[in-house]
This record gives structure tokens, C-alpha cells and sequence, in this order.
């Protein structure tokens, strides 16, 4: 089993940054890949980024690329999401996910999840 905790969460100004941070811990060496998702109140979830080393890399939607950033640190077991430049419509839930494979990165039912962590934008 594995167990994601993230953190790094909080309330930002508009044109802000903020890191948040997943740390996997459990059966680490199932991981694949790993993902963070937000959800907007009266929205569906959507992907905001996703990372597998050794089958496909970075993945970051256009919508946010230049901005989003992820990336993994194999050796602490955790990925990291840089989001900079920051708007209102970015408040959400901010979720992580990891599995076994690449659906992971469209949030497939099999996935591994966090608790998520809230992300508040003020203008």
C-alpha cells in the first residue's frame, strides 16, 4: 500500500507562488507515476500535472504550462508542483495521486491519494 501526505498549502495574493510538496511513503517501489490534480468548487477534477520517470516524462497541461512545474525526487519519494504567477481561479483543492501506470496521470480509480492540501488565491 502506499500513503501520500501532502503539504505546502495556504493563502497566496494573486501573482504569488507557491510549492506544494507529496511525499509517498509504503510500498515506494510500486510507483511509477506521480500526479497532482486540483478541484474547483462546481467543477470536475482536473489534471494539473503529472511525472513518470522512464516512460513519458513531465506532463503539464497548455493551459498551464509556463507557469506549473513538477518534478520527483526519487531518493525522498516525493514530487514536488511549482505553481507561480498565481490567479483567483486557481483556488482549489489540491490533490496528489500515484500508481503503476500511466492512466495515473488522468486519475484513474486505481491510483493511490492524498488528502489534499487547499490553495487559496486572493486578488
Amino acid at each position: 500500500q502506499v500513503h501520500l501526505v501532502e503539504s505546502g498549502g495556504g493563502s497566496v495574493q494573486a501573482g504569488g507562488s507557491l510549492r506544494l510538496s507529496c511525499a509517498a511513503s509504503g510500498d515506494t517501489d510500486s510507483i511509477k507515476c506521480m500526479a497532482w490534480f486540483r478541484q474547483i468548487p462546481g467543477k470536475e477534477r482536473e489534471e494539473v500535472a503529472c511525472i513518470c520517470p522512464g516512460i513519458s516524462g513531465a506532463r503539464v497541461p497548455d493551459s498551464m504550462k509556463g507557469r506549473v512545474t513538477i518534478s520527483l525526487d526519487n531518493a525522498e519519494h516525493t514530487a514536488y508542483l511549482r505553481m507561480n504567477s498565481l490567479k483567483p481561479e486557481d483556488t482549489a483543492t489540491y490533490t496528489c495521486a500515484a500508481g503503476r501506470y500511466y492512466s495515473v496521470c488522468r486519475g484513474d480509480s486505481l491510483a493511490n491519494w492524498g488528502q489534499g492540501t487547499q490553495v487559496t488565491v486572493s486578488s
